[in-house]
């Protein structure tokens, strides 16, 4: 009989949420690691610096590099250099990228249904909010990319 395990069901359900959009998402023609790229560059405004997804990714900043080289090639992102500082590369979601992920949400809803289903809208809102406690107690300043202010 297996037990249940936090770590395991946690990993589990984003697996399963995970492999359930890349199934989705094969008709853009993207790997999955270019979707979560693409979701990740749509989602910040004005640019952002590589290095920055390869923190919010957990990659390393080669494989990053490559990542966007390939969906540079495919129009899905531009990069432009920093203005304050031109070893900076800044990353911009291309209108491409910009209308694939408008035209994602929906999916990306049918999937949370799918993987809601059966649960009652009070067991929804409790398991959101303690999955956002989790994080919150698991969260430290360095997790998000600043420094401890100790």
């Amino acid at each position: 009989m297996e037990t249940r395990s936090l770590g395991l069901l946690l990993h589990d359900a984003a697996r399963a949420v995970r492999k359930r959009f890349e199934a989705r998402a094969v008709a853009y023609g993207l790997t999955s690691a270019q979707w979560r790229m693409l979701l990740r560059v749509c989602k910040t405004e004005g640019g952002a610096p590589q290095s920055h997804f390869a923190d919010l990714l957990e990659i390393e900043p080669i494989s990053v590099s490559r990542l966007l080289d390939r969906m540079e090639v495919m129009g899905w992102v531009t990069r432009a250099h920093d203005p304050k500082d031109r070893r900076v590369r800044l990353v911009f979601p291309t209108p491409k990228a910009l209308d694939a992920f408008a035209n994602f949400k929906p999916v990306a809803d049918e999937v949370y249904a799918e993987a809601l289903a059966g649960i009652t809208p009070d067991q929804r809102n409790r398991l959101l909010d303690a999955l956002g406690t989790i994080v919150s107690n698991l969260a430290t300043a360095e997790d998000f990319g600043q420094k401890d202010p100790q």
